[in-house]
């Protein structure tokens, strides 16, 4: 492939092909959420039986998944696995509830739900803005001045998802042939420097923004003296019994038999199929995307989320995130999680995408109904676990009347 030197590119232009390519290069509105109109596998869903089978064959068939494991849970009832595949083409460890998988940007839900708990301790508050959390000497903008905690959780900060600079473009040029991390330059201190020139944007609707996050990681270790992993640990995983959830790892037992990751739609230069690098952070992005997690754990943090934890910060913590900040139909803005709305009831989501790997989780805190889904393979549909969501909503409907 012939190559030119961005360099050579004027600083707008850059921006816009950042903006470009890199669509779905992380979360949430950049999904195919609709089950295809060209999806023709018919399914059920709610008999705790194999109902879900042809949706789930008919997908890993197209998109050429070695791997797939769906947990569904109805209104509250027992966790129902679906395990599909192999963790990879060398080891062929079997699919099961406990495989570990990537979680991607999945991390920025338990990120948020750990600055909640923080929040509710008094330990942070939600108006507090970046000149008063960040180093006295750290060059801001007037409008980074003014961007708060919650905003940044809520992705209504108006930051970008990434710096849109021509070292950006170099590096996601070069994951599109190797497959490796394109976003470093979040994960170290220098990420600040990026504050000095930001002007927010017009419109206050919602921008995904990993650097947002890169910053909720920064200040969750300033003002804390403890990583990520431990708050995680001692906050949300101790209580709820998730023992093979870890922002590090490769300290977890399973971490040799986790599931592989490959490339799907992404990265463009790598077929189909092949195995693609791990994405490891060291700093600020842990938070935003390192963690790894089974399909029993999520299932588990899932329905902690409509249920009595037994804990009570952890039950107010996971009612706050449900509340929404910024109303719209589709996709409208809570902290970290998006909801959707359908008649009578919200459908509570997040997506995840890291290196070789797609994950989704959703509830449905009215009918006590919760979905995972993860896959070994980068690709941006995430229908499955919304059209399971969605049927099982219905059906429930079905059932009250």
């Amino acid at each position: 492939m012939m190559m030119v030197s961005t360099r050579l590119l004027p600083m707008p232009l850059v921006s816009l092909l950042c903006s470009v390519l890199l669509t779905g290069c992380g979360n949430g509105t950049l999904s195919q959420m609709d089950l295809p109109v060209n999806q023709n596998a018919s399914f059920t869903v709610g008999d705790y039986g194999h109902g879900i089978d042809p949706l789930i064959h008919q997908y890993m068939q197209e998109k050429q998944v070695s791997g797939m494991v769906v947990a569904i849970i109805q209104n509250n009832g027992p966790v129902e696995f679906h395990c599909y595949g192999i963790t990879d083409d060398k080891h062929r460890y079997p699919v099961t509830p406990d495989t570990l998988f990537a979680l991607g940007s999945l991390s920025k839900g338990v990120t948020a739900e750990v600055t909640t708990l923080l929040v509710n301790e008094g330990k942070l508050k939600w108006t507090d803005t970046l000149e008063t959390l960040l180093p006295a000497n750290t060059p801001l903008s007037e409008d980074a001045r003014r961007i708060t905690l919650l905003q940044l959780v809520t992705h209504t900060s108006g930051l970008p998802r990434q710096p849109m600079d021509l070292l950006t473009l170099e590096n996601l040029l070069s994951y599109f042939r190797s497959g490796e991390n394109f976003y470093s330059r979040l994960d170290e201190d220098s990420v600040l420097s990026y504050l000095d020139d930001f002007s927010a944007p017009t419109s206050a609707a919602p921008q995904y923004s990993n650097l947002g996050y890169a910053l909720v990681g920064y200040i969750l270790h300033r003002r804390t003296g403890e990583t990520i992993e431990a708050l995680a640990q001692r906050m949300i995983f101790t209580p709820l019994k998730m023992r093979h959830s870890s922002f590090t790892p490769d300290v977890l037992p399973a971490y040799a038999y986790r599931a592989l990751g490959h490339a799907g739609d992404q990265p463009t230069f790598i077929p189909r199929g092949e195995l693609t690098p791990d994405w490891v952070f060291h700093q600020n992005m842990i938070g935003a995307a390192s963690l790894y997690s089974s399909a029993r754990d999520l299932s588990t943090y899932a329905r902690a989320h409509f249920t009595s934890t037994g804990v009570p910060p952890l039950d107010k913590a996971f009612k706050d995130v449900t509340h929404t900040y910024y109303y719209r139909q589709k996709e409208a803005a809570n902290i970290a999680w998006v909801s959707d709305r359908y008649a009578d009831r919200n459908i509570i989501w997040q997506v995840g995408y890291i290196g070789g790997y797609s994950s989704y989780i959703g509830f449905d805190n009215v009918n006590q109904n919760a979905v995972v889904v993860l896959q070994n393979s980068f690709n941006w549909s995430n229908y499955i676990g919304h059209s399971i969501l969605t049927r099982l909503a219905v059906k429930t409907d079905g059932m009250r009347k």
